[in-house]
């Protein structure tokens, strides 16, 4: 018989079979890992978003001192307008914008900046004016592994000694200010000073800067004094500048405090006597609060100017149309660019996990109205150039008030890696 043959036939068959099911499964297999391919790459990689959302907090002051030009509702108007410009979503999930008032207590702050991360899922935590707040906040940040874009507070230690592996200092500091404005009053012939500082860490970071800078230049500060933040009163604090007999009254302080001793100063006719006053942090909204008759010809430095390009027209255009008129200062532009930086960075990881996204941060060109030519340092400072301004008398509009009248390239402006306190830097 032919049982061998026989067997043998069915046994060819059925590897025939097996090997058609074989390559039918294979085949299967690729087309199904080609549809979770495409399917991820057209909906963003939703799987790398966290709770399916990305959640921004905006922590300022939004009724005290720092209200109208750092901080307020013109903050969070600011990071919305970049939210729904970039479309409202970022790798296909909803980005979210929500806000508090830390009332400028770092105890407040702290609580709210907790829940935001442990009950809210807050990704990150932007404005923070107000430099006791974002050093607190800051180090909390670093315990959650939360990333923090602090846009209005002022001190150096925020990407000094105090520096962090998540938080990013985006505008200005203490350093840049007073490179920029006690350089330029020095050199103008006011060489003694009489300081008056914010007892707090963002005014004594600033007289030390300011000191610094007035020293390094040949000059000498009278004295410093310490005045408590939201004063009202300024009288005896200017009495006793006037009496010192310095050429300059430097103000290291910000916001109401700095327009009430700025009005104080010319109230007493300390500025038709002689000294000059140097206000080492004014903004735009400052000198439209104050008037132009008391501020004409008055120089300071900041980090931006609406008026000083078409892109910056354009996005002050815009942004008083969102924001019903807010004033256009440089902390409210720098909360958009940085709200935008960050979303092109989650983008960018194809995630918001906050090593990825810190990652891609440091690795971007931040280029756009704001900061040309931009990048973030690995002690979290944005580097990009400062402005000296001058307020003009014969502006044509509302918020026409001023002219830059000097470009600090960012490598002067800010504190050098060599010199930085900052241990990211030394490692």
């Amino acid at each position: 018989m032919l049982q061998g043959y026989g067997k043998a036939s069915p046994d060819v068959v059925l590897t025939t079979k097996n090997t058609r099911k074989d390559d039918m499964l294979k085949t299967g297999i690729k087309a199904l890992s080609f549809a979770i391919a495409v399917a991820f790459s057209t909906s963003g990689a939703a799987a790398g978003i966290s709770d399916d959302v990305v959640k921004i907090g905006v922590l300022g002051d939004m009724s005290g001192m720092y209200s109208s030009g750092f901080s307020g509702p013109g903050a969070v108007a600011a990071v919305e307008m970049a939210v729904r410009d970039f479309g409202g979503t970022v790798l296909g999930k909803k980005v979210e914008v929500i806000y508090a008032d830390h009332q400028n207590k770092a105890d407040v702050a702290s609580a709210t900046a907790r829940k935001w991360f442990d009950t809210d899922q807050v990704d990150m935590i932007t404005d923070l004016t107000n430099s006791a707040v974002a050093l607190s906040v800051q180090q909390l940040a670093l315990q959650k592994k939360k990333i923090t874009i602090g846009t209005g507070p002022g001190s150096v230690d925020i990407t000094g000694k105090a520096c962090t592996k998540y938080g990013i200092h985006y505008g200005y500091n203490t350093y840049a200010l007073a490179t920029g404005t006690a350089s330029a009053t020095v050199k103008n012939g006011g060489d003694s000073w009489f300081i008056l500082a914010a007892d707090y860490a963002f005014g004594h970071a600033l007289a030390k800067d300011t000191t610094r800078v007035v020293n390094e230049l040949g000059g000498k500060v009278v004295q410093t004094v310490n005045v408590p933040i939201n004063t009202a009163d300024f009288s005896s604090y200017l009495l006793q500048a006037q009496s010192s007999g310095a050429k300059v009254i430097g103000l290291a302080n910000a916001g109401t405090d700095t327009v009430n001793a700025i009005k104080q100063a010319h109230e007493f006719g300390i500025v038709s006597s002689g000294q000059d006053l140097a206000g080492m942090l004014v903004l735009l909204s400052d000198v439209q609060s104050m008037g132009v008759e008391i501020t004409k010809g008055l120089h300071y430095t900041g980090s931006w100017y609406w008026n000083m390009d078409d892109a910056s027209r354009d996005w002050q255009k815009r942004y008083a149309e969102f924001s019903s008129n807010a004033a256009p200062t440089g902390p409210h532009a720098a909360l958009y660019s940085a709200t935008t930086a960050y979303l092109n960075a989650i983008k960018a990881a194809g995630t918001d996990e906050t090593d990825a996204v810190r990652s891609k941060l440091g690795e971007m060109k931040i280029d756009d109205f704001f900061a040309k030519g931009g990048t973030i340092r690995r002690d979290g400072i944005l580097m990009h150039d400062m402005y000296m301004l001058k307020v003009k008398t014969d502006g044509k509009s509302e918020w026409d008030l001023s002219e830059v009248v000097a470009t600090i390239p960012a490598e002067d402006a800010y504190v050098s890696p060599e010199e930085s306190e900052c241990p990211a830097l030394k490692s």
